[in-house]
């Protein structure tokens, strides 16, 4: 019944001075080299400090797992060979995006052309989750619905306290930093894929958008693969994290089919509700209140997720994924990325020894 959630993970990884810590253009040096190895799983990205790399289509966690493990090896390597430093955080700690330079490339001049500061100040790094459908139709159903867990994830994500040397109070200043980028945040509810499809021809006509990837919500439909995208989180310091980050967005989509395959569902939420959670997930994280709104109350973060995983529970060895679904327990009694970087920073008052720990964190699963 699950053989069809397949997973598709891409990280977005900073590149580094060793010496200074600053972020660094490496003028596509990295990509040029990865791409002899590994094709196209690794791609350049908006600013010239920034590698992107994809897994295959992976049948299962513990293969899209061991995809990430070699893709962090092998461009740490590479970066390592050519007088680089690699890192997976939100946000880098204390450059300006000011001073970093934007990939020649005519699509990002168009952007920049159009959206300025917004797009030149954008220098995050998520994580995006692809989980295979068996239809478009089916995709859009569990994208309605898997809307109201977003922010229980997302909190479990959240790695980027820090933004150009300050302590922002944000658990992910990532998401702020985004917002100012239109068509993103927590998408609307879409009665059918045909309302979806006359939405984005509508963009499209208008010339709003010439293609439907310029809708860059935190969870979407994908306009080329049959795939609900999870577009929410902050890349995770480690494959760990990264991997059970995956594995519960996998699962929520499995509970949702197996629940439309029982003639049941969720309650649908509406999206200026589900975007409370979200904003207290971006604050607080982890050490927060989420509103429960079957309840209609706050309820202690850790709590919801816990609920959570009892949620999923009877879908997660059908999937294969128990070991990973497991590890969120670790997350919530030993805190997030953002958690252990702001640990990091209380006991040092140095934002270098924080930007040493998310270097030394890459490899940590790998």
């Amino acid at each position: 019944m699950l053989k069809n959630f397949t997973l598709g993970i891409e990280e977005e990884y900073m590149v580094m001075d060793p010496v200074t810590r600053e972020l660094r253009s490496h003028e596509q040096k990295i990509v040029e080299q990865a791409h002899r190895v590994l094709r196209d799983k690794v791609k350049a990205e908006f600013h010239q400090a920034v590698v992107e790399v994809g897994t295959q289509v992976c049948s299962n966690i513990d293969e899209a797992c061991e995809d990430v493990s070699m893709l962090r090896r092998t461009i740490a390597q590479i970066a390592g060979d050519l007088g680089f430093s690699i890192g997976a955080s939100g946000t880098h700690p204390f450059s300006n995006w000011e001073l970093q330079l934007i990939t020649d490339h005519p699509r990002y001049f168009e952007i920049v052309n159009e959206m300025q500061d917004a797009a030149r100040s954008n220098l995050i790094f998520g994580l995006h989750v692809h989980v295979g459908m068996e239809s478009r139709e089916m995709a859009l159903h569990i994208a309605n619905s898997v809307r109201y867990f977003l922010p229980h994830v997302f909190a479990l994500s959240t790695n980027s306290p820090f933004w150009e040397g300050r302590n922002t109070g944000f658990k992910s200043y990532r998401t702020k930093v985004f917002d100012k980028f239109p068509r993103t945040g927590i998408p609307d509810y879409f009665a059918s894929i045909e309302e979806y499809d006359r939405y984005i021809q509508l963009l499209v006509k208008t010339n709003c958008i010439d293609n439907a990837k310029k809708v860059w919500w935190d969870l979407r439909v994908h306009p080329f693969f049959d795939t609900v995208e999870f577009r929410i989180c902050d890349v995770p310091l480690t494959v760990k994290e990264t991997c059970t980050i995956a594995a519960l967005f996998q699962a929520v989509c499995a509970k949702i089919y197996k629940l439309r395959m029982q003639n049941l569902n969720f309650i649908i939420y509406n999206r200026a509700l589900v975007n409370e959670n979200k904003w207290r997930a971006s604050r607080y994280g982890i050490d927060g209140s989420l509103i429960d709104f079957g309840k209609e109350e706050e309820v202690n973060a850790r709590l919801l997720i816990s609920e959570l995983l009892d949620f999923v529970d009877d879908v997660v060895d059908d999937l294969g994924s128990r070991h990973y679904i497991e590890h969120t327990r670790h997350i919530l009694e030993n805190g997030t990325g953002a958690d252990q970087q702001l640990k990091v920073y209380a006991e040092t008052k140095d934002l270098i020894s924080v930007t040493d720990f998310i270097t030394n964190q890459f490899l940590k699963d790998c």
